[in-house]
């Protein structure tokens, strides 16, 4: 029996092809992901392998890093590291030497005005020269360190995109004035930052604390141990000596560097998490194509099958034959699979270098688990797969299957098969229905178990969803392409199990697909509405990397020419009656000018007046209406109250509560500051844009933005979201259109007697090939049509959940992208068809005819 499967195996290489092709690419995704997750997992390590060689111990100001942008709440956090602090860790017995060091947020300029790099890794520290005039950690390549304000360095990879040389003027900005320097010198380092592809600029030491934190302030001290002392001893003698009340933390760089280790490895256990769930999905659209492959050769050698039975064949022998072929299939796809996960790592390493050339890389790794995981899982899809089919074939009566070779599908598993898919889809809906009812996160559980069931149900129920949706189409295709409209209506039908499994594996794309379009139109709609429906002014001004604008920004841009309108856009986190909420802050003179709010209740007017307006949705939860009074404790610890002047509609920019500026810095001096919005005379204009931008010293780092600015940056996200999903689900649709050319490959072969009838009463080659590739394209858009239908409904769902937490969002259905898809659906069918139906018309009428 083993030597029969083996035959058989080889006897149907073409017919098997497509199966094996599927399987193949499923495993090398699995491959690849594993291969480019352990890469870049290692690169990253050695990256940050020697971020902490010269570290002992490190003592860190945690409130350095909230007040080093904007300085605030500077009196309500004393500063903890000084140079008396570093000299007091100096003097412990344990300790070699000690340095200050300062780091912040700093952009560098290149030369037509625009900021080196992305604004989340740039990066400024202070130069810290020894008695030799040289910091060891930083060694200069050309020139030297910086020694006052008026000088910089530069890391080597900066310089070259800049096109910097030593003796240039540079501009470096943070998130308030912008600085002019010479550049003294270009250094090397091992910086991560810089290995990342960050820019990092070093000053001397009074002016990085200037500009990034405050004078005389470190953000960290770095202890050396001297020998014999260990990490673990001099950490002891560090906590001894600093109060614990002073808001530091201090680690070894033994935990350090473990604690970078676990973030890093947690990182690439997240990004292969994310690589094996598509890759499952192009397994699972695998699963229906090796399925539909052997029920199909099954069905192919029936008398085949029986006449084993007959001379003595067990049905366990007969089952294990099966199973036998598709094991040999599963093994010799899986390892081309491993061996094209290779090349799947490596493009995919190649990718995230192309799209951030400061990405480490470094050689493929290829661990044994890889290689293991890799061939078990192709074996078991393959076999898994073939063992309803494998069944099946044991199950053939012998001399019922010798008489005939043509088995009817049984009524009996046709109506137990559709009962349990009606139970599981009505469960499913059910289950997605009362997860969006929720309105919030509670209801995302429901709705995921939901989804699981109701794409389970529905693929259970294709082959009854099969006849009454193609009849549909039935008449068009009659009367667009005559008899071979027809026959291909009939063809898509007549089996609808084969007819279901083929159009299962479109099914899943395009539920996944359409599912992700609806959600980022609907995303994209509630941002434009909340954001920019709301704005009135014509610019707003921000730091690029999300961090508070320095409170000196809004006083030179109010006196920019053509400016008419101009506030602060600030955020404080207060209790309002006991709950804390964030309020937004805002000018109550210019309030009507650069934002637009509908009123419920109240006046905007009330703002001016020092009053709190809420939306209706905080006004609920606090249970207050116009003139109420609300309890307040302010950031500075304070207690009050503010009475509500106005209740207005939820969503926009303002967010749940308002507040004036001015009755915001009584309690909060310096707020954090999101945005600067702006009213100029004309409008927008490019005058205006220009002086707002002159205002902010050109610097590299701000960003002025109109309405379309803002909305391009949320769609351009949005955009790239959607195109990786795509690109990522781009493999289980090549899968999908492998098992269509499969599906019709072996349906021709079927067929080929009654291909051969076709051909003596009349119809032409041409017929022939337009009734196939009719056939595939009915089956195609049939998969996703329902597929686009499911993942819209998926999508309403989803949407249900995220409500609460994005304001304004409505499900918004982007037909045109659907209708796209649906013909993208049909065009795959065709092309799919191509060879099929090219090998059917060029059948020999008599041998088919005379085909048993």
């Amino acid at each position: 029996m083993y030597r029969t499967a083996l035959r058989n195996v080889l006897a149907h290489k073409g017919r098997l092809l497509m199966t094996a092709l599927a399987v193949m690419l499923g495993t090398a995704f699995v491959a690849g992901t594993m291969v480019f997750s352990d890469t870049f997992g290692k690169a990253m390590r050695d990256n940050n392998s020697k971020s902490y060689s010269d570290v002992s111990v490190q003592v860190v100001d945690t409130a350095a890093g909230a007040t080093a942008t904007a300085r605030e709440k500077s009196e309500k956090s004393p500063v903890t590291l000084t140079d008396a602090t570093v000299q007091q860790l100096s003097a412990l017995p344990g300790t070699a030497s000690a340095r200050g060091v300062v780091s912040g947020f700093t952009g560098v300029a290149d030369r037509s005005g625009t900021l080196i790099g992305q604004p989340w890794t740039a990066k400024g520290a202070n130069f810290a020269p020894g008695p030799d005039g040289k910091d060891a950690r930083y060694p200069m390549a050309e020139g030297q360190g910086p020694k006052n304000g008026k000088e910089i360095a530069l890391d080597r990879k900066t310089a070259d995109k800049g096109g910097y040389k030593v003796g240039d003027t540079v501009r470096v900005g943070s998130n308030g004035p912008v600085l002019e320097a010479k550049l003294t010198g270009i250094f090397t380092t091992d910086d991560p930052v810089v290995n990342s592809g960050g820019t990092l600029t070093l000053f001397d030491r009074a002016t990085a604390q200037q500009l990034l934190l405050e004078p005389g302030r470190y953000s960290s001290i770095v202890l050396a141990a001297k020998p014999g002392t260990s990490q673990d001893a001099l950490l002891a003698e560090v906590n001894g000596k600093l109060r614990p009340e002073q808001q530091i933390e201090v680690r070894t760089g033994a935990e350090l560097k473990a604690e970078d280790e676990r973030l890093i490895t947690k990182s690439s256990e997240n990004i292969r998490t994310m690589l094996l769930a598509f890759a499952a999905i192009s397994l699972f659209v695998g699963i229906f194509i090796i399925a539909n492959t052997f029920t199909m050769l099954v069905a192919q050698r029936t008398k085949e099958l029986a006449l084993l039975r007959a001379v003595g064949a067990s049905r366990k022998q007969v089952t294990r034959s099966v199973l036998v072929e598709a094991f040999a299939i599963g093994t010799v796809s899986a390892a081309a699979g491993l061996v094209a996960g290779l090349g799947v790592g490596a493009g995919m390493q190649s990718l995230i270098a192309s799209l951030d050339d400061g990405m480490p890389t470094g050689p493929l790794v290829v661990k044994p688990a890889t290689v293991a995981v890799t061939l078990v899982v192709g074996i078991l899809v393959t076999v898994l797969s073939a063992l309803l089919p494998a069944v099946r074939a044991a199950r053939i009566a012998p001399v019922a299957a010798m008489s005939s070779g043509d088995q009817p599908v049984s009524q009996k598993s046709l109506v137990l098969r559709n009962a349990i898919g009606s139970v599981l889809a009505a469960a499913g809906i059910a289950l997605i229905l009362f997860g969006a009812s929720k309105g919030n996160s509670d209801g995302r559980m429901p709705v995921a178990a939901g989804a699981l069931l109701a794409v389970l149900g529905v693929f259970v129920l294709l082959p009854l969803l099969s006849r009454p949706v193609i009849a549909l189409v039935g008449p068009v295709l009659g009367r667009l392409f005559g008899t071979p409209g027809k026959l291909a209506r009939q063809n898509a039908v007549r089996n609808p199990r084969r007819t279901a499994a083929t159009a299962a594996a479109l099914t899943i794309g395009l539920t996944l697909v359409s599912g992700l379009t609806v959600i980022g139109a609907s995303v994209a709609d509630a941002v434009d509405r909340t954001v920019t429906s709301a704005m009135k002014a014509d610019y707003l001004v921000s730091a690029a990397n999300g961090m508070s604008l320095s409170d000196k920004v809004p006083a030179e841009i109010a006196k920019a020419p053509g400016v008419t309108a101009s506030s602060p856009l600030t955020t404080v986190f207060w209790e309002l009656n006991g709950s804390d909420r964030s309020i937004t802050g805002l000018n109550g003179d210019s309030l009507d000018k650069l934002v637009s709010v509908t009123m419920k209740s109240g006046s905007m007017a009330a703002a001016a007046q020092g009053q709190l307006l809420v939306d209706e949705d905080v006004a609920k939860k606090l249970g207050v209406t116009t003139g109420s009074t609300v309890n307040v404790t302010y950031g500075d610890e304070s207690k009050g109250t503010l009475t509500v002047g106005g209740v207005y509609e939820k969503g926009g920019l303002l967010g749940g509560a308002l507040l004036s500026n001015g009755e915001i810095v009584k309690h909060e001096p310096q707020p954090y500051l999101n945005n600067v919005l702006v009213k100029g005379a004309d409008g927008e204009s490019a005058a205006l844009k220009k002086a707002l931008k002159d205002a902010t010293g050109a610097n590299p780092v701000i960003e002025v933005k109109s309405r379309q600015d803002v909305r391009d940056d949320f769609s351009q996200t949005i955009t790239f979201a959607l195109n990786l999903m795509y690109g990522l689900l781009a493999m289980s649709v090549i899968v999908a259109i492998l098992g269509v050319i499969n599906t019709l490959a072996m349906s021709v072969f079927e067929r080929k007697r009654e291909i051969g009838m076709l051909r003596a009463i009349g119809l032409d080659r041409s017929g022939i090939k337009r009734m196939v590739r009719l056939e595939s394209v009915v089956i195609s858009v049939f998969g996703a049509g329902i597929g686009v239908l499911l993942g819209g409904f998926m999508a309403w769902a989803i949407n249900g959940t995220l409500k609460s937490s994005l304001q304004g969002l409505t499900t918004v259905i982007p037909f045109g992208q659907l209708l796209l898809f649906l013909a993208l659906a049909g065009l795959v069918g065709l092309v799919a068809a191509f060879w099929p139906a090219r090998r059917a018309s060029k059948l020999d009428i008599l041998a088919s005819i005379k085909t048993d």
